[in-house]
């Protein structure tokens, strides 16, 4: 594993861990915990690891978190500075998928329309370009997520406002408004999740599904933190699909 920074905060940095041998894909691991900064990449790791051993190029991906110099648009660009970095560090960019769990779903889910975003927008004109999305759990649809108080203020937080008070920014910031994507996106969510409701992902696939795109609801048994473990059985029916994502 090395670590490659993007920008001078200590939060703008990532983890890349190759496998032995060709790879067969690169795979951008966004960790969650409701965008706040008491959250890190370690969520992501064992992941990682597990990618890598499994064949994968996995990019661990960290950014600047709500209580530490992230929120709106910040958060935003450090996604999509993490992710073009991957041009500049010899690994194969015309394969990338994002894994993203609860806010880390929210915003793998948002970078896989980048290039639809305007010209002026955090993120915008993306270097590298997204082949498909796993949203684990996640947050995307940030408007419900705010009015809601999904997380309790985490939204509000993230963005500076609420809907009402920054209806421009929730339109750049929302993947439910970007719907639909031109790449694949799996929503793995469980029922009984406690923290992000199934909702969430039902509601989205459906929007998309209905808007002509191609996205797939897949219900695991478990909880929040089940689409996380790598034992689980949740995380391998993920890295069955990775292959088709990944246009292989």
């Amino acid at each position: 594993m090395s670590m490659h920074r993007y920008g001078p905060h200590r939060a703008q940095f990532g983890e890349l861990t190759r496998p032995d041998g060709t790879s067969r894909g690169t795979v951008v691991v966004v960790h969650g915990g409701f965008w706040r900064a008491r959250y890190d990449l370690s969520l992501g790791r064992p992941l990682a690891a597990d990618l890598a051993a499994r064949g994968y190029t996995a990019w661990n991906l960290e950014y600047r978190r709500v209580g530490d110099g992230g929120g709106w648009p910040t958060t935003f660009a450090d996604i999509a500075a993490g992710i073009d970095l991957l041009a500049d560090l010899e690994v194969d960019t015309s394969r990338v998928v994002a894994i993203g769990h609860s806010a880390g779903g929210h915003l793998a889910t948002w970078a896989a329309g980048r290039h639809t975003l305007p010209a002026t927008a955090p993120g915008a004109g993306p270097r590298v370009e997204l082949t498909g999305v796993v949203s684990q759990a996640g947050v995307l649809d940030l408007v419900r997520c705010a009015t809601e108080r999904t997380g309790g203020t985490a939204a509000i937080d993230l963005m500076g406002g609420s809907p009402t008070d920054r209806p421009g920014e929730y339109r750049l910031a929302d993947p439910a408004a970007a719907i639909p994507l031109p790449v694949p996106v799996l929503c793995v969510h469980a029922r009984a999740d406690e923290y992000v409701p199934f909702a969430q992902s039902a509601d989205y696939v459906a929007s998309a599904q209905r808007a002509g795109g191609d996205a797939e609801l897949l219900e695991v048994d478990g909880d929040h933190f089940t689409v996380i473990d790598a034992s689980a059985t949740a995380w391998q029916s993920i890295v069955d699909v990775l292959p088709r994502l990944l246009g292989r």
